[in-house]
């Protein structure tokens, strides 16, 4: 089998030149975009603004730069030459929690919902200004950073609620002791609601938390996420055992009282 070609720093389309390696202390934000037009203004927005853009135009050059270059964020097109970026989405979250912006001129909500439930951190529709798109990634490194420097407290290096357990420590979740496969995001909601269980957590409260107090996209993110976290809890929406919605408000997760009362009851 053909081996990709090897990644360059900043292999764009052609036309959009070269950018010289600008050494260590510049965070790397791998660009997986095949349109010069696009790339062109976005490589120039990143260079001005810091950071150093290392550029792909198919899912073979980006699995090749990923492995090489460690980029610190990824901005992935959907539509590429070679497949969908949804699929290098999969395969980027079975071995690493990098953030990733799905950039796609597919502004269908469920293209968004499937782009947030494989482990997307924000979601951008062409049309975009690519100073909108620099903040966006300060914005989602801003979270990753902050939640990557807190380290869990001693005394709360596990939850336990009703079968669902979190090692705050290793960052894993098990469900009546099997692994739960989480995105980033939904691991910290699920701690989030956790640490609260039995009292309310506002939307708000939630993407603030969760995602920034910036935060540029909807609050239909939110949505999506709660809903992913029930699929993989193996909850009713209509009758939810663990995440319970308190309308027009936020969600609750059910308190260890709760549960027990309803193992109790025939």
């Amino acid at each position: 089998m053909a081996q990709a070609p090897p990644p360059r720093r900043v292999a764009p389309p052609a036309g959009c030149g070269m950018i010289p390696d600008m050494g260590t202390g510049r965070r790397r934000v791998l660009v997986v975009e095949d349109e010069t037009g696009i790339v062109e203004p976005v490589v120039a927005a990143l260079e001005r603004e810091g950071f150093t853009p290392v550029v792909a135009g198919t899912l073979e050059e980006a699995r090749a730069a990923f492995e090489a270059e460690a980029p610190d964020i990824v901005l992935l097109d959907v539509m590429l030459p070679d497949g969908s970026g949804f699929d290098l989405c999969r395969d980027l979250r079975r071995t690493s929690d990098v953030p990733v912006i799905m950039v796609t001129a597919r502004g269908d909500e469920m293209d968004r919902i499937v782009g947030l439930e494989i482990g997307a951190d924000d979601y951008v529709v062409k049309p975009f200004s690519a100073r909108e798109l620099v903040a966006r990634v300060r914005a989602v490194l801003r979270r990753f950073e902050a939640t990557s420097r807190v380290e869990a407290p001693a005394e709360a290096v596990a939850i336990a609620v009703g079968g669902v357990r979190l090692d705050t420590a290793r960052r894993q979740a098990t469900l009546d002791g099997e692994p739960l496969e989480l995105s980033r995001k939904e691991y910290e909601l699920l701690t989030l609601l956790m640490r609260n269980a039995g009292a309310v957590v506002t939307r708000e409260q939630a993407i603030e938390e969760v995602w920034d107090t910036n935060w540029f996209g909807s609050t239909k993110t939110l949505d999506v996420h709660v809903s992913g976290l029930r699929k993989k809890l193996g909850d009713d929406p209509t009758a939810p055992t663990y995440i319970h919605t308190a309308r027009g408000v936020g969600f609750r997760f059910a308190g260890a009282d709760e549960l027990e009362a309803g193992a109790a009851t025939p």
